[in-house]
């Protein structure tokens, strides 16, 4: 086991069970190890610390849970990046913004593509598309 100090204090982790991006984030190109936080609420947002930069984390969620229509099928290149082959599973999570106004937001337009199976995972950007880098979450309807 290792620890970091990050800002939920310091945090300690198995490096079998880190988050591996080989090309880093889109804007953070060093940052390639994550580990995930576990979760202190109940809910569809988590985080993702970065061993790295033990400064730097980020809010990920599932966008099918906002979105029921959103699908990313990873490509021949995505698959040989995330070291899987066509049966195995791929998870598709966006970024999550929380700004001081709290009108949430996430990037449909750069999704993550995560493979448990090898614990890689890669931020591809969507063509041609008409999905926003802060497309807002849906209001909740009320009863």
């Amino acid at each position: 086991m290792r620890k970091i100090l990050t800002r939920f204090g310091e945090v300690e982790y198995d490096i079998k069970n880190l988050i591996h991006f080989p090309a880093g984030l889109i804007g953070f190109p060093t940052l390639h190890d994550f580990i995930v936080m576990p979760n202190r609420k109940e809910g569809p947002l988590f985080w993702i610390q970065s061993v790295d930069a033990p400064d730097i984390a980020f809010v990920l969620t599932d966008p099918s849970n906002f979105f029921l229509d959103y699908t990313v099928v990873p490509d021949t290149s995505e698959r040989s990046q995330l070291h899987i082959e066509d049966d195995d599973p791929c998870y598709v999570l966006t970024v999550v913004t929380v700004p001081p106004d709290q009108n949430i937001t996430i990037n449909l337009a750069a999704p993550i593509l995560f493979s448990p199976k090898s614990n890689r995972a890669i931020q591809i950007i969507l063509e041609n598309t008409d999905y926003q880098t802060k497309t807002p979450l849906p209001k909740s309807k009320k009863n």
